[in-house]
């Protein structure tokens, strides 16, 4: 990369390494804390990437700033060949759909309403709300099998009926480029698998891009291209499922003691825990 090129706002293109959206030397904060520091890291077009770690490794904190949700103290962050710092609002919300961890919507807002606001980036003075944001939100809300909530509210809906509304809205922006943070957070198992097929089907059919936050680490195997594994504000692994989910990893990165063995169904990875965690004390009380 060239000197001036580096200097510019326009860093590369949408296809430079087949890659929509990139990292380099990140250093992101809250206050005095440093999460992340001199992290690099790259969202292939058309994969599924699944990034894992232990709870307080920096996961949700890079989603954030790669979403332009976090400015980083150090560093920046590449969409299609720009800026994303420096892009606007809604020019980002074009391209880029986030679902954060804990989003917050104003009370008694309903599903509907909720959902149309992934239209808004949409709008402007000279085109307003058209048939094709009104079968956008209804195919949206069809994706995830909330259309008869549509009329509720918010307040009104469980924990993992919300988190689809939210999904939802993330789909109706109609973006090929989607950052999930913990999609199936409050979700029954049946409803995680159900989610997680639903961008399967969305990478699938539409060639959708998506990076997303994961706990489940046999779901994020069974379901994702690429995992990239964190500890401690870093990337240690990344790859394919097959060759980052191994057990010195687990071992390493989660401190877990387990087999990692083929899933009958899918035959990917799947972890079996066979103790408490390596290195603990193990209370043998009742």
């Amino acid at each position: 990369m060239t000197a001036s090129a580096t200097s510019s706002d326009q860093v590369g293109t949408p296809t430079e390494g087949r890659q929509r959206l990139h990292a380099r030397d990140l250093q992101l904060a809250y206050g005095d804390r440093v999460v992340v520091d001199g992290l690099d890291f790259d969202v292939v077009h058309g994969t599924i990437t699944a990034v894992i770690g232990p709870n307080g490794c920096g996961k949700s904190t890079l989603l954030r700033a790669l979403g332009r949700l976090l400015q980083p103290q150090r560093g920046s962050v590449l969409l299609d060949g720009k800026r994303i710092h420096k892009m606007s609002t809604k020019e980002v919300a074009k391209v880029l759909g986030v679902l954060p961890q804990a989003p917050v919507a104003p009370e008694g807002l309903t599903v509907a309403d909720l959902v149309a606001r992934g239209r808004h980036p949409h709008q402007s003075w000279y085109r307003q709300w058209s048939s094709d944001d009104e079968a956008a939100v209804a195919e949206a809300l069809a994706m995830t099998g909330i259309s008869d909530l549509a009329d509720r509210t918010l307040d009104e809906l469980s924990g993992g009926q919300r988190q689809r509304a939210w999904l939802s809205m993330a789909l109706a922006q109609g973006t090929d480029l989607l950052l999930l943070d913990e999609p199936t957070t409050y979700l029954d198992l049946s409803h995680q698998v159900d989610v997680l097929e639903l961008v399967g089907r969305l990478h699938d059919e539409s060639g959708r891009t998506v990076v997303m936050v994961l706990h489940d680490l046999n779901l994020a195997a069974r379901y994702a291209d690429r995992l990239v594994a964190m500890r401690d504000g870093a990337i240690v692994a990344e790859g394919e499922p097959g060759e980052v989910l191994t057990e010195e990893l687990l071992a390493e990165v989660f401190e877990l003691n387990a087999r990692v063995i083929a899933d009958p169904v899918a035959g990917t990875p799947m972890v079996v825990p066979i103790g408490g965690r390596r290195g603990a004390d193990v209370d043998q009380s009742d």
